[in-house]
């Protein structure tokens, strides 16, 4: 074990923040600058998909391998490596001169980004003894939100003051960042007992290939659909049967077997589908849409983040008291509520009226599953396994998020082409000229009812989320103060 003084425990959560912060910044603005890069670039729907999920995709592939590459030479030393890949292609997301560029360099943003999260909490559960872990992640799940909440209120005051263009300081921002994180961990010891089992290669090209395969036929695969989602369904099988057999699998099966960890799962696999798919497609549906723009949207999503700011502190709290079952539960209920409301107001287009509580109460929702869904997989596993578990648990979350944007893109295209007729622009594409009246009626009412499909499905996942927790987390308490 390595021992931490006071002031390192620190320096280790404050560069955690920091290196969080640039994930979170990227994954709040890059919604909202969807639109910003169609238009820049002459992208499609499938470019601006495949923008978000070559992200999404080597990380959630690699994750796991970060995980276990932590465990192995040193959670400090990885995490670092991982920055500096991160900060390294978010410089080249700036400069990108095309769609396929910019997907590329997002894809080794991914790359960076694999090592780079689950060091953030690894870390710091690492360096903080149990009975104040739970404290440590709220405050760490509260202020890295705190340094996120100006990314997409500057990203949509840039847009809006400065035209498409603005969006590549969107990347550019992590270099400051990077830097800070990066000095913070000089000096930072690293444990002396670390595993020295091999790395599961293997295990993670397959991983990438079974995403890879049914992100496609969500996608791109069009008449291909079920040979592409069959294909990665059968690559899911083969992965699992090799992290069966495998002498250092990525992802040990036999973590699930406590009923904590694999509940923990399965909730945040529900919980951040829902919350990927809406964060994703309601800035691009008010911005192409409903015609408002990008920084009127930017301010709308922002009582998201000081809800989830104010309150994860005390949610951290009530976890180390009462045990996350409750907590998660009476949050995912919050959540399934505004999924519901977004649905039943989407032909209203009030942004004040409707929009902003219900972004509020989506915070608040979130404050009680961010940082004690964290707390509850930490909790469930021995000291030595902590960048596995944290590992497994952000990949499960970045899955997600890789599904519930491809497979949420179809729903959506699908319900918006039941409802549209020809000569209607595409889903999610502004108006470049005049068109007639009822032509942009019909454009908007299809928009709205393709957003409203997408919140209803999400709305009957995180419910499903709700009573999961409570039925396998609600009886695990942490320790009291």
């Amino acid at each position: 074990m390595t021992d931490y003084s006071p002031a390192q425990r620190r320096r280790i959560l404050v560069a955690a923040i920091v290196a969080s912060s640039m994930g979170f910044i990227d994954g709040s603005v890059i919604s909202i600058v969807t639109p910003a890069i169609r238009a820049s670039l002459g992208a499609s729907l499938a470019d601006v998909q495949w923008v978000s999920n070559a992200y999404l995709l080597t990380l959630s592939s690699l994750l796991l391998l970060g995980g276990a590459t932590g465990d192995r030479f040193g959670l400090r030393n990885v995490f670092a490596a991982g920055i500096v890949l991160f900060v390294l292609a978010s410089i080249a997301s700036a400069l990108a001169g095309d769609a396929t560029f910019l997907i590329g360099a997002r894809a080794v943003q991914g790359i960076g980004a694999a090592f780079m999260v689950p060091g953030s909490l690894a870390i710091i559960a690492e360096a903080y003894p149990k009975d104040q872990r739970g404290g440590a992640i709220g405050t760490w799940a509260a202020a890295s939100s705190l340094t996120t909440l100006l990314g997409p209120v500057l990203g949509g005051a840039l847009l809006t003051w400065f035209g498409n263009d603005s969006w590549r300081w969107v990347f550019a921002i992590n270099l400051p960042l990077g830097a800070i994180a990066i000095v913070l961990l000089i000096g930072i010891p690293t444990r002396t007992d670390l595993a020295r089992k091999p790395l599961d290669f293997a295990g993670a090209a397959l991983a990438t290939v079974t995403l890879l395969l049914i992100s496609w036929a969500f996608i791109d695969a069009s008449g291909w659909f079920w040979a592409y989602l069959v294909a990665g369904l059968a690559m899911l099988a083969v992965f699992l049967f090799w992290e069966a057999r495998a002498t250092a699998p990525m992802l040990p099966l036999a973590l699930f077997a406590d009923p904590r960890f694999s509940g923990a799962q399965a909730v945040t696999f529900l919980i951040y589908f829902g919350l990927s798919a809406v964060l994703f497609y309601l800035p691009m549906v008010m911005i192409a849409g409903w015609l408002i723009s990008p920084a009127e949207v930017a301010i709308a999503m922002l009582p998201f983040g000081i809800a989830l700011t104010v309150l994860s502190p005390p949610a951290g709290k009530l976890t180390d008291r009462f045990g996350p079952g409750p907590v998660i539960a009476i949050g995912a209920v919050l959540v399934t509520l505004c999924f519901v409301g977004f649905g039943l107001t989407a032909h209203l287009h009030q942004v004040w009226l409707a929009i902003v509580p219900l972004m509020t109460l989506f915070g608040i929702g979130m404050s009680g599953i961010a940082g004690p869904i964290s707390t509850a997989v930490m909790g469930a596993v021995k000291d030595g396994e902590t960048g596995t578990a944290s590992a497994i648990n952000n990949a499960v979350a970045r899955v997600a998020g890789l599904f519930a944007v491809a497979a949420m893109g179809g729903l959506a295209l699908f319900v918006f082409n039941l409802n549209a007729s020809a000569g209607v622009p595409p889903f999610g594409v502004t108006p470049e000229a005049a068109v007639p009246g009822d032509v942009e009626a019909l454009r908007i009412a299809a928009t709205d009812h393709a957003f409203a499909a997408i919140c209803y499905a999400t709305a009957v996942l995180a419910a499903i989320g709700a009573a999961l927790s409570w039925k396998t987390l609600a009886h695990h308490t942490m320790s009291r103060p």
